[in-house]
């Protein structure tokens, strides 16, 4: 599609994506505290809607300046509803670190290839190197194969990627149209948020559902605003860059997500910590210049 984007990212993006991931790290973090994740996640993208779009009411000119630019922030609005239906299964299922790992490294290895062939984003040999590197990391982290509600949350996980991988994908779309990153991922969330309290009031019952959306007010406001802001701050850097690179830069978050588990008490092996240590490196290539 036209010339071909660089790989590597300019200063100033490198740090709103890194930041990204820290606070979307720190998100899921909160949402692992909720009593019941799989309630709460409704309430936190309730008060991202919200967040957002006071966010697109300051900015200047439209929302959207082309009907096809609606179109993908919609389809990327369904997509979110499979990564956040994922999300909030795999975390109650599965220790934050493996599910998050699962979830942000499955969407990184669909993204790729999708980011090279279709939207013609160019690779350089530390953008290979980068990625390699934050594979085996990937790979080292989850060399065990887990069982019973593990696995079963890991399988949750899988489905959150290629959710994850989809909405990547579409808001990049929306963005090239002129598309405001705000009103996008307000829009986006507009059309997840119905689909999942409707399969969220079914399956724990509308009585249950109302009690515990109201659960932990605190820990929801906090989550939802740090939330907004992280996916403001990437979309405002997917405008600039290739979408297989931020995508794959923002998954330091995973190395985040690892020391918010541990000082919520999960125990972090050597394995992990290697783990963590070499999609850092990988991090840190992928922002070298080509």
């Amino acid at each position: 599609m036209g010339r071909r984007r660089g790989a590597a990212l300019e200063t100033a993006a490198l740090v709103l994506v890194l930041s990204s991931a820290f606070l979307h790290a720190a998100w899921n973090a909160l949402l692992k505290r909720h009593p019941n994740p799989e309630v709460g996640v409704v309430s936190v993208m309730s008060v991202v809607i919200l967040a957002s779009g006071i966010w697109a009411l300051g900015m200047r000119g439209p929302a959207f300046s082309s009907s096809e630019g609606l179109v993908w922030a919609l389809w990327a609005g369904v997509c979110e509803s499979v990564y956040l239906a994922g999300l909030a299964r795999s975390l109650r299922q599965a220790p934050l670190g493996l599910a998050y790992t699962v979830s942000r490294g499955g969407a990184m290895l669909l993204v790729w290839p999708v980011s090279v062939l279709w939207l013609g984003e160019a690779v350089s040999s530390w953008t290979v190197s980068g990625v390699a590197m934050l594979c085996v990391g990937l790979a080292v982290m989850n060399l065990s194969r887990p069982s019973g509600a593990a696995g079963a949350g890991v399988a949750w996980a899988a489905l959150s990627a290629v959710g994850i991988a989809g909405y990547h994908l579409s808001y990049k779309m929306a963005l090239g149209t002129g598309a405001q990153p705000p009103a996008l991922f307000a829009t986006g969330l507009l059309v997840a948020l119905p689909v999942l309290i409707l399969e969220r009031g079914r399956q724990q019952g509308w009585a249950a559902f109302r009690r515990e959306a109201l659960l932990a007010p605190g820990l929801v406001l906090t989550a939802g605003l740090i939330s907004a802001l992280s996916f403001g701050l990437l979309l405002t850097a997917l405008a600039g860059g290739g979408a297989g690179v931020v995508l794959t830069l923002r998954n330091t978050s995973i190395a985040f997500a690892l020391v918010l588990a541990a000082l919520q008490g999960e125990r972090l092996g050597r394995r992990q910590l290697s783990g963590a240590a070499l999609v850092a490196v990988g991090a840190l290539l992928l922002g070298v210049p080509a």
